[in-house]
């Protein structure tokens, strides 16, 4: 009888490893030992290295970014010194201008009277009229751009007078509000409520009617209310027109409110223009229009960061 011998996996003889291997050899003897080959030495760590292009990318920077503004004040200040030079001394040079600059704001709140107040009651007086005017803008036109928006009958209604009403200049507007509101501080509210008043309607309208038709079909399908379309659905896609509208309403009506001041006195900046002119004081005019600047530069950022914090951008695959 033939017996067979089976060979467990566990006598299986072992592969020496690649290096210990003979040079001619294919599989090692069961006697010979196993001979591992000694780990490499771990090259140390290479030392950082310096990018080359950090030092171009940051001259990039200053220059693209910083430089040109700079370079536009400059140019400002050339010029203005100029016409300081060629108006024998009618006209303030910026240095002049500086040091009256700050004797204003070293005491911007005295009062010394109604008519003799400092700059900084004269910008609060002019945003506590923004605020009022613009506020009841915001209250009157944000619903009614939804409502035109909304329902093709009020749009073909209303968007006829929009477009009559608009373009009229502010200023025209303010005689009509002397002569109803029998007052120089609600007329100027009343130029601020019915200027900036439109862009409101306009841009809120405007996103109404760009709201994609799927989704007013699946509201229909649900069977939504108006309130809950308005909320659920059409207020977040509206609000970055909105929030635009707004934005440009806000401009205007800092536009807007130093001219009113300028013809209904009383304490504002517009006000304070026209009295330092009246005054022939040209320095002081000079700074209330820097001041203007800034206060106007400043509520278009606060605007637009407050736009970009509900503005929900696509993402591109």
């Amino acid at each position: 009888m033939v017996s067979a011998v089976f060979h467990s996996p566990i006598d299986a003889t072992p592969v020496a490893p690649q290096g210990a291997r003979g040079a001619g050899s294919t599989h090692a003897s069961p006697t010979t030992p196993m001979t591992v080959a000694a780990p490499r030495p771990l090259a140390p760590p290479a030392a950082p290295v310096a990018s080359a292009s950090r030092t171009p990318r940051n001259f990039n920077w200053i220059w693209l970014r910083v430089m040109p503004p700079i370079f536009g004040f400059a140019l400002l200040v050339l010029i203005w010194e100029l016409v300081a030079l060629r108006s024998g001394g009618t006209f303030p040079a910026p240095l002049a201008v500086w040091e009256q600059a700050v004797k204003v704001f070293s005491d911007p709140f005295y009062s010394n009277g109604p008519n003799d107040q400092g700059v900084g009651w004269n910008i609060l007086s002019s945003l506590k009229r923004v605020a009022v005017g613009f506020g009841l803008a915001a209250a009157v036109g944000i619903p009614a751009g939804f409502a035109i928006g909304r329902f093709d009958f009020l749009s073909r209604m209303f968007n006829p007078l929009i477009s009559l009403l608009r373009p009229v200049s502010p200023l025209a507007w303010l005689p009509i509000g002397l002569l109803v509101f029998k007052g120089a501080n609600p007329a100027a509210i009343w130029t601020i409520f019915i200027c900036s008043i439109w862009p409101m309607i306009i841009n809120t309208a405007v996103g109404v009617q760009r709201v994609p038709s799927d989704y007013m079909n699946v509201a229909k399908v649900l069977n939504l209310s108006e309130w809950k379309i308005i909320t659920k659905i059409l207020f977040p896609a509206v609000l970055p027109y909105m929030l635009t509208g707004v934005r440009l309403a806000v401009g205007t009506a800092w536009l807007v409110i130093v001219a009113a001041e300028m013809l209904t006195g009383g304490v504002g900046i517009g006000f304070w223009v026209w009295d330092e002119w009246n005054n022939l004081n040209v320095a002081n005019i000079i700074i209330a229009i820097f001041v203007i600047g800034i206060v106007g530069l400043v509520l278009e950022f606060a605007l637009i960061k407050i736009a970009t914090a509900f503005t929900f951008e696509e993402v591109k695959s």
